[in-house]
């Protein structure tokens, strides 16, 4: 499974519902099984972002359907970075 890091930011509808933001990312996590990927962590942080999330997909088809109909709701704006781990990187280098 491919690896993503989804950095999110609030929406003025997520700030004003921030209470709610525990049970949301719940749901989120349940909702992300449907498109073939699982969130295995949340943060919530300080800074730039309000949350960081690492999420596990099939493929980036996955990643994407799953990151729009997390976008619709209109909670959070997203940038998600694809990540690689050492073994993965080892292979890129080593194919050059």
């Amino acid at each position: 499974m491919a690896k993503y890091i989804a950095l999110a930011s609030f929406t003025d509808q997520g700030i004003r519902n921030v209470k709610e933001t525990v049970k949301r990312a719940d749901a989120v996590r349940e909702a992300a099984r449907k498109y073939g990927c699982e969130m295995s962590q949340i943060y919530w942080t300080l800074g730039a972002y309000d949350l960081v999330t690492i999420i596990d997909a099939q493929d980036e088809a996955a990643a994407t359907a799953f990151a729009m109909a997390i976008g619709s709701a209109g909670n959070v704006r997203t940038q998600t970075l694809r990540a690689f781990s050492r073994e993965e990187m080892a292979d890129i280098v080593g194919r050059m």
